[in-house]
């Protein structure tokens, strides 16, 4: 059995079943093409329709390859030659290969927010695997949101599926510097607008910040996300820290088309590999890696489509038990092209193995326990051992308290530890336009000791929860060396930013949370350690208030938005429509 692509020493996944091929009859796509009558007649005849001879697909399994490449997402632009080779893969396996364009969410250039779109695109994968004739599916994203959408619809329809991760990009480089994408933006803007760097080097920044296609090459959220899938054992071992340009990509691509039709055949569904023991080890490995706070919401969604309840609660146990080991930013030094050729994922989990439920299958191995054998680190510096963490608990803790009460996180390892604990009067911004157009703004006084608060940016008051959370100080603190603040906010924060940013606070301030009576001089009190976060106000001048607030005008009447509004659930359970994260039938379609 020889090493997975582009890891050293990891087993590979069997392509194989173990024993016969499934039967031609028993095969999903059958029911479309096996049966007779006038429907299937009509079935065979627009296949050939398409160019296909009957021998090419006739009693193979039918394989999905759904893509979410587009030509505005960077991210995703290589994903176009990846889906060959996974089609490719799929061919050598003897099955056959079908292509569906879904949609693509751009991080970086789609508004108000992809959060916004997530469900929409967890919706288009569910029913397209539904209501076509496939056996299984191969899954290629990761762009943020595009990792769990994918695997929240193959999850809801349980079919065979593997997840191929876009792969990272290249490091980034600025004259003798190299870049993270996301961090080292946030910092060098921070920069400019200290005055410590002009347009010149801003422009020089724009062309070395981001040099191939690919995700960000920080543990930010996607490479997060990707991770925990690859924790979840729904991809190649090895799969999620292959650069995206790397041959070592292509070749892990064909490899997933291969395992795909061996899923198939094997009769492995998702509901096999997702379980709560799977997801318990991807939320002990995001937080071992210093992970993105958006793993949060979105494992309790995905969770929620397998029928399991993960909450704040089990982020919170779980990260008391393991130590943040990856050294890499925004947290640590470190880029996904060196945790790669350090050993990867496979080798970072045999440092944490004595925390997670190694008998558990993969779409790979029978076992974790198989997949994770023979994995070694080739750098301890980027994947550090037990005695030397980069932190003593996990990069993400869950607080409490009356600003809080559904919960709120905040990826503690990313702030100044001075701000851990710390009270500060609020000062107040209603939403998102009034921050960016009032910040530098003298008269308000703003000091470093000031907790800088941010309203109506949650789920429906964003709209979509944009990642809005960590929040520009103002010019004349930058100006003095001020680099970060105590920052809340019913939004999200990308996997690429840093500071004392508390984040998810629910119920969100759109409807009425408690975040929505913050007024500016109240005291706000952080405390990381104790896990709370509270605003020092009486009980009986927040019910006052309460009483006094109204609720703001909806933002959509019509539309997606209007749809997405009435249905999307808060933070802490994962952001996701209540028809679909609840439990029900849904047959088949009649192919007949």
């Amino acid at each position: 059995m020889g090493p997975a692509p582009g890891s050293d020493g990891v087993p590979g996944p069997r392509d194989a079943p173990d024993g016969p091929l499934m039967p031609a009859e028993r095969l999903r796509s059958h029911q479309w093409y096996g049966a007779g009558g006038l429907r299937a007649f009509s079935h065979r005849a627009r296949t050939r329709q398409l160019g296909y001879l009957p021998e090419e697909h006739l009693g193979k399994p039918v394989i999905a390859v759904l893509n979410t490449w587009s030509d505005i997402n960077p991210c995703h632009v290589h994903l176009r030659d990846r889906a060959q080779a996974v089609k490719r893969g799929i061919w050598q396996a003897g099955g056959f290969p079908l292509e569906f364009p879904v949609a693509t969410l751009s991080e970086t250039f789609q508004k108000p927010t992809p959060m916004l779109y997530r469900n929409l695109l967890a919706m288009e994968t569910e029913e397209l695997l539904r209501s076509y004739p496939v056996d299984g599916a191969v899954l290629l994203g990761g762009c943020d949101k595009s990792t769990p959408a994918l695997l929240m619809g193959a999850a809801s329809v349980d079919l065979p599926a593997v997840f191929v991760p876009a792969g990272p990009m290249l490091p980034g480089h600025w004259r003798n510097e190299v870049l993270g994408s996301g961090t080292d933006m946030w910092k060098y803007w921070d920069d400019r607008r200290a005055g410590l760097i002009g347009d010149r080097e801003l422009a020089e920044l724009e062309t070395g910040l981001a040099r191939s296609p690919g995700t960000c090459m920080t543990m930010g959220t996607a490479s997060t996300l990707t991770a925990a899938a690859e924790a979840l054992g729904v991809t190649v071992p090895g799969a999620s820290s292959i650069p995206a340009v790397d041959s070592g990509h292509e070749r892990m691509a064909a490899a997933a088309g291969r395992l795909g039709v061996g899923l198939v055949h094997r009769g492995l569904r998702l509901s096999g590999v997702l379980t709560r023991p799977a997801y318990e080890d991807a939320v002990a490995a995001v937080l071992a890696l210093g992970g993105s706070t958006n793993a949060v919401i979105h494992l309790i969604a995905l969770a929620g489509r397998s029928g399991v309840r993960l909450t704040l609660d089990d982020f919170d146990r779980i990260a008391r038990t393991v130590p943040v080991l990856a050294d890499l930013r925004p947290g640590g030094r470190y880029l996904m092209e060196d945790f790669h050729f350090a050993g990867g994922l496979p080798a970072f989990l045999t440092r944490i193995a004595d925390r997670l439920h190694l008998d558990r299958p993969t779409v790979a191995h029978r076992t974790l326990r198989e997949q994770l054998s023979g994995a070694l680190v080739h750098n301890p510096e980027v994947i550090r051992p037990r005695e030397w963490p980069l932190a003593a608990e996990g990069g993400v803790a869950v607080l409490r308290g009356n600003l809080c009460p559904d919960g709120a996180v905040i990826k503690h390892i990313a702030a100044e530890p001075r701000l851990l604990r710390h009270t500060g009067p609020a000062v107040v911004f209603p939403d998102y336009r009034t921050l960016q157009r009032t910040i530098d703004d003298p008269s308000l006084g703003i000091t470093r000791d000031h907790v800088l608060v941010l309203q109506n940016a949650g789920p429906i008051g964003g709209p979509g929860m944009p990642e809005y959370g960590m929040l520009p100080l103002p010019a004349h603190l930058l100006e003095q060396g001020v680099r970060d603040m105590v920052r809340i906010s019913d939004a999200r924060m990308s996997g690429t930013s840093y500071g004392a940013c508390v984040l998810h606070i629910a119920p969100e301030s759109y409807v009425g949370g408690p975040l929505a009576l913050v007024r500016d001089g109240d005291l706000v009190t952080l405390d990381v350690p104790a896990r709370t976060l509270r605003l020092e106000v009486s009980d009986a001048e927040l019910a006052r208030r309460r009483a006094a607030w109204t609720p703001p005008p909806e933002r959509y009447e019509r539309g997606y938005g209007a749809l997405y509004a009435e249905h999307v659930t808060q933070a802490d359970t994962g952001c996701d429509f209540g028809f679909l994260a609840r439990r029900g039938r849904v047959p088949d379609p009649y192919a007949g």
